[in-house]
């Protein structure tokens, strides 16, 4: 005997639906509750233009805006030009050949200016204490008295997992765009 088709959950609806399996309710109450969670958690779309903080494309359309999806600045919103950068500290990890270096810096483009290197590898938010942790953390493969170190896989798992697969730069420009914002 086949099995009768499913209806709608909803008390009081008894119209079919067409995929129980994931969400048993009828295409009229999927609508609605689409649009609920729309206006309450917004959709993801890309924005019209790159947002102003991050420069991300990515972003969640509410009824009442858009927002970045990556840094949560309100599209169309300009920053306040008059008040400085925000100061974001972070440990930086730059390669040279079979070398890294492991340094701290608010202001990494002038930084790096100045560092022969080539591949910058990961960001780690923290400071002058997280620096020193790090350089504690792997000594056995630093060399001598500087901030470089052998690539050991040790350090190179220690990279990847900080790393996590995004670019050290969009993860730059989100810390800098979330800290303008609290602002």
């Amino acid at each position: 005997m086949p099995t009768p088709p499913a209806s709608c959950v909803i008390p009081g609806c008894a119209a079919p639906v067409s995929r129980p399996d994931l969400l048993p309710l009828c295409t009229e109450h999927l609508a609605s509750a689409a649009e609920l969670h729309a206006q309450r958690f917004g959709t993801p779309d890309l924005l019209p233009v790159p947002c102003v903080l991050c420069g991300s494309r990515l972003g969640v359309r509410f009824p009442s805006g858009w927002a970045c999806a990556v840094c949560e600045w309100p599209h169309g919103e300009v920053p306040d030009g008059e008040l400085p950068p925000p100061r974001v500290d972070v440990v930086y990890y730059l390669r040279f050949r079979d070398r890294v270096k492991i340094g701290t810096t608010s202001n990494p483009r002038q930084r790096f200016a100045a560092i022969r290197h080539e591949e910058l590898l990961a960001f780690e938010r923290g400071d002058r204490r997280v620096e020193q942790r790090r350089h504690g953390e792997f000594a056995d493969e630093r060399q001598g008295t500087s901030e470089w170190f052998d690539l050991s896989d040790r350090l190179r798992a220690h990279i990847d997992v900080l790393a996590g697969g995004v670019d050290p730069w969009d993860r730059w420009r989100r810390w800098v765009a979330e800290a303008t914002a609290v602002r």
